[in-house]
């Protein structure tokens, strides 16, 4: 052994017990039991003891009460007890559910999570969100294990009364309005409550968009109320088939079979009049069906960095959109052994006239998706007219000799930008405005007709103009996600206040 470990040997024994009353007592012979230095547990956890005990005095053996401080290791974050922690991660995983569950993107969700856990006194969490699933830690460090949570997202269904009155519920947790208890009785009640809208009315919304869609491509009278009975039946066939639990995929067949059947029956039979363009029917309930797909929320994923989600969106995407296609390529094959043939409408002509018309039927399009969503009647006229404006820059853009590509990216960073804002300002899900905004810059008319030359002209043209309905559809979600970016980096949101207080 070195001089100096002898030394230090020899220093330390002096706090063993035995070098204690060695040092009482002389003469006495010091015991040192091998391997334990004099105490059952060793020296070395003796010391250890020792320092923990004399922190905060002046000195132990020529060592300041500072430098004893810093020998314990730090415990990690001082967090509530573990009632607490279970309380505030089920409200969080709860108000996740609900905002997944409703199209809320995953960033968006996650840090609204992550806030509702700061307020609750757990700054140290981390979420975990994939397309069906949430989880949600808490790390307490070197004082408790985590605790660890999982929850499956089982349904999705569009409320936007719900996603908003959830965020005006996390809105008053973070100003410490309502406790955490009283937040998850609240929170009980919102989710049991019913639509605030009955279902037929719902099933108006979506006939009457499909209506004003008609309109918005060029279509007339008969045009817009063939396809405002055929949306209408639609919906009642799908709510029927929904409660026998029949996959989505084949809701989305039924309803393109119902919408081109009914067009190539009517025309077989010669019930509608001359110059109605069917296929203007067929592109509006297809632009219906569309509407539903979350488009936005994938691309907004992928960009956002969360590729599992965003590839389980495109998944589902891409399967709904399957179900469309199959749909209208068996009646249209169908059609042709009859003699029927749904073409697709020519070039619309344009006047100052027309375009007012159109104008305004692009803001009912998003006005009646907003009601079809269970929108709060306060939010319908932003929905609406942003629609509107957006659909018009569109028009204006391609009158300027812009692609059909490149106008929508312009329409939609306009869209998102308005959606940003005002979400900044006054804390509205921007769901709640893109959602119903985008529905009339869709590819309902292109997507048509690239099934119809599919069916009928050939693989190549209809692959070709497929794939330009599917780059319309990701310049829509990729333009909307930029323009929502832009304005991020102005202010803190402010929390959503009540009806009376905030936006009307």
């Amino acid at each position: 052994m070195t001089r100096f470990g002898q030394r230090a040997r020899l220093a330390l024994s002096r706090w063993t017990p035995a070098g204690r009353r060695a040092a009482a007592a002389p003469d006495a012979p010091v015991e040192v039991q091998p391997g334990s230095n004099g105490h059952r547990g060793g020296w070395l956890h003796d010391l250890n003891g020792r320092l923990h005990l004399r922190q905060g005095h002046s000195g132990v053996g020529g060592v300041g009460a500072n430098e004893l401080a810093t020998v314990a290791p730090e415990a990690g974050p001082s967090v509530p007890d573990d009632t607490q922690v279970l309380q505030v991660l089920d409200l969080a995983m709860r108000v996740g559910e609900v905002l997944l569950s409703s199209g809320e993107g995953v960033a968006e969700t996650t840090e609204t999570m992550l806030r509702l856990a700061d307020a609750g006194g757990l700054p140290t969490c981390e979420v975990d969100i994939t397309f069906t699933s949430m989880t949600m830690s808490c790390h307490r460090g070197m004082v408790a294990p985590p605790v660890t949570t999982m929850r499956l997202v089982r349904y999705r269904s569009m409320d936007l009364t719900r996603l908003t009155d959830v965020a005006m519920l996390v809105g008053r947790v973070e100003r410490e309005e309502l406790s955490f208890t009283e937040a998850a009785t609240e929170l009980d009640v919102i989710n049991r409550a019913r639509h605030p809208y009955p279902r037929w009315l719902t099933t108006a919304a979506w006939a009457g968009m499909a209506a004003s869609v008609a309109v918005l491509l060029g279509g007339g009278p008969v045009a817009a109320v063939v396809a405002f009975g055929a949306t209408g039946v639609i919906d009642r066939i799908g709510r029927l088939l929904n409660r026998y639990r029949l996959p989505l995929f084949f809701q989305q067949m039924c309803g393109a079979l119902l919408a081109t059947g009914i067009t190539a029956v009517l025309l077989y039979f010669s019930l509608l009049p001359a110059g109605t363009r069917p296929s203007l029917v067929v592109a509006a309930a297809l632009t219906v069906l569309l509407s539903g797909l979350s488009v936005v929320g994938a691309v907004r994923d992928a960009i956002d960095g969360f590729f599992l989600t965003a590839a389980g969106r495109a998944g589902e995407i891409t399967m709904f959109s399957a179900g469309l296609l199959g749909g209208v390529v068996l009646v249209l094959k169908a059609a042709l052994v009859f003699g029927v043939e749904l073409s697709v409408a020519g070039p619309l002509p344009s006047s100052n006239l027309s375009l007012a018309v159109r104008a305004f039927a692009a803001g009912m399009t998003s006005g009646l998706f907003a009601l079809a969503g269970y929108s709060p009647v306060r939010y319908l006229p932003s929905a609406a007219g942003t629609g509107a404006a957006a659909w018009l820059l569109y028009t204006l853009l391609q009158q300027a000799g812009f692609g059909p590509v490149v106008a929508t990216g312009i329409a939609a960073i306009g869209l998102g930008t308005f959606s940003g804002l005002l979400h900044r300002f006054t804390g509205v899900p921007r769901l709640v405005i893109t959602l119903g905004a985008i529905t009339p810059l869709l590819p309902g008319l292109t997507a048509y007709q690239g099934f119809y030359q599919l069916a009928v002209s050939g693989v190549t043209d209809g692959l070709v103009t497929v794939m330009l309905a599917l780059a319309i559809g990701l310049a829509l979600a990729g333009g909307v996600a930029l323009g929502e970016w832009l304005t991020t980096e102005l202010r803190p949101a402010t929390p959503l206040s009540a009806p009376g207080a905030g936006a009307k």
